[in-house]
């Protein structure tokens, strides 16, 4: 069995939300898993035994400033998800917050070599903050063993003072490590607006062992300190906007924030009643785009089967897996031959991997993938064709066994057999579960798993788009967690401009697409870029500086 020990501040936990807990393997894979809280240890049982790790939400607390520092550095704060180490069974349990602390150190020192950052200078912020993890983490581990939970003739126990260094070490690695994803952001930035990484990618010729188009590319990596395709432009800025929603006002922040406006084509709002289309909202919306503002138009997700999106008749259809794929091809077939005169790309799925309504098996999955992606390049041949991957940090499939890993399905969509043009992201966080039991819900993560995240995709070579990127203005439920304060419009304007500087950095990655334009009651949790009231947030003005610096070419702060 694998188990950890956690505490609080009277002793060993008597209580630990595991809403969004997860067990993963190799290659971060989602590994399902039973996992309790029972007496102060979480329990996790799993089929096989090997080795694993456990992500889950967990609280970082405030950094004390080291000696001689008036305080400390800001950040490394918040309710967030984090993930150990892969490690082995044993009957001890294994002190959480140092094994947490410990992965958060090792991921620094991968990213300092994956990102050809090694020749920082000892005195540079980022290493000087790691250092004083380092130490706080070898206080921890020497800790651990003085307390009650040591067995006769276990190497290890775990006490309440090593979890009180192993809070600590965590802190401070997560800080090192945030910050070290700010560095590399800044120098991306840099040399992506520059036009470096595309005269390096030109000059480069590939050694004359390189067997494959994929060694040249780690060799072109192992150069320039990045990792996927080289795009020559900086990424566009857009918003998913609802065809319910529309007025002038509207339609000014879009024309003042977004390079592109992004229509979602949700079925239930296309095809209410089955064989009567509703378009006149859409169409009021691209025309406006087209004619008006001038600018490009991104359709889709087309099929989605998230349950706010499918509409009510077509769960007759949903253990009659013929009929439902002849509806799925007539609708994409009406949806993009209305649309394929000023609709260039398009979002043919969404969220399949998920498959959490309307559940499919793997094969059926695949099946639906392929079937949409060469019917959109069939009826628009110059069309750009992108599959969105929802969720992909993968947490839903340790709770859904009959659901597909993200870096899985994102594998296959890239293969020749449904080849793709653009992956898509869905990067939402704070956001409560969709729906009841674990596993579902986007929780919140730290820029340096953002960026991380964002490197992993990107190794399949092919272009990025972060299709729906998203926070709360507003508390959420406490089991979504937070990043750095709670969540506030403040708080929403400040996760923006981070982490839009951090995927903006990313040679790869071609569009950014923030989630909805407007606050509605229809998409709770769904935070927009203005409220209900109409009246602009402050995250609207920080996305339109961040495009204003994107068409400058000029480097924008991260936090």
């Amino acid at each position: 069995m694998l188990s950890f020990a956690v505490f609080d501040d009277a002793g060993p936990a008597r209580e630990w939300p595991l809403t969004h807990a997860f067990l993963v393997g190799p290659g971060n894979s989602p590994v399902p898993a039973e996992i309790e809280f029972l007496g102060g240890v979480i329990r996790c049982e799993k089929r096989a035994a090997d080795a694993a790790g456990i992500s889950l939400l967990f609280p970082v607390e405030p950094i004390q400033p080291a000696p001689g520092s008036p305080a400390a550095p800001p950040g490394a704060r918040g309710v967030l998800m984090l993930q150990t180490c892969l490690l082995p069974e044993r009957p001890a349990p294994y002190l959480l917050s140092v094994e947490l602390a410990r992965h958060r150190l090792m991921l620094v020192i991968n990213k300092l070599e994956d990102w050809a950052l090694f020749d920082l200078p000892p005195e540079d912020l980022v290493l000087g903050v790691f250092e004083r993890a380092r130490l706080a983490f070898t206080e921890a581990v020497t800790a651990q063993g003085s307390g009650p939970g040591r067995a006769a003739g276990e190497a290890r126990g775990y006490s309440q003072q090593a979890d009180r260094l192993g809070r600590e070490a965590l802190a401070l690695a997560l800080e090192a490590s945030e910050l070290l994803a700010v560095r590399q952001a800044r120098l991306g930035q840099e040399r992506r607006y520059s036009g470096e990484l595309v005269a390096l990618a030109e000059r480069y010729r590939p050694p004359e062992n390189a067997l494959t188009e994929h060694e040249t590319r780690e060799s072109i990596n192992a150069l320039t300190g990045t990792v996927g395709v080289i795009l020559p432009a900086a990424p566009l800025i857009g918003c998913t906007v609802s065809p319910d929603q529309s007025s002038p006002a509207l339609q000014q922040a879009v024309q003042s924030t977004c390079d592109f406006l992004c229509m979602p084509m949700r079925w239930v709002e296309m095809e209410p009643n089955e064989g009567r289309y509703t378009f006149t909202p859409t169409d009021k919306w691209i025309e406006w785009a087209v004619r008006t503002a001038k600018i490009p138009v991104v359709g889709g997700p087309v099929i989605d089967f998230r349950s706010r999106c499918v509409p009510e008749w077509m769960y007759i259809w949903e253990h009659d897996y013929e009929t439902l794929r002849e509806l799925v091809y007539e609708y994409v077939k009406n949806i993009v031959t209305r649309y394929r005169r000023t609709v260039g790309t398009w979002t043919a799925v969404s969220g399949l991997n998920v498959n959490g309504n309307l559940t499919r098996t793997i094969e059926q999955m695949m099946d639906l993938t392929r079937v949409c992606v060469a019917l959109v390049r069939k009826l628009q041949p110059n069309a750009v064709v992108q599959v969105e991957v929802d969720q992909p940090w993968g947490e839903y499939h340790g709770a859904n066994p009959r659901s597909m890993p993200p870096m899985m399905y994102a594998e296959v969509v890239s293969q020749a057999a449904v080849n793709a043009d653009v992956i898509g992201l869905r990067i939402q966080m704070g956001q409560p579960e969709e729906k009841a039991g674990k596993g579902y819900g986007r929780p919140t993560r730290d820029l340096m798993a953002l960026s991380a995240l964002l490197d992993e995709y990107a190794e399949l070579d092919k272009p990025i788009a972060v299709t729906a990127l998203g926070a709360p203005s507003r508390p959420t439920d406490p089991a979504a967690g937070f990043w750095r304060r709670p969540w506030s419009p403040e708080a929403q304007a400040d996760w923006v401009a981070a982490t839009t500087a951090i995927i903006a950095s990313k040679p790869y990655v071609k569009s950014i697409c923030w989630q909805e334009l407007c606050d509605t009651a229809r998409l709770p949790g769904c935070d927009g870029l203005v409220g209900a009231d109409g009246q602009p947030k402050l995250a609207i003005k920080r996305l339109a500086e961040v495009r204003q610096s994107l068409r400058e070419k000029r480097v924008f702060p991260v936090l």
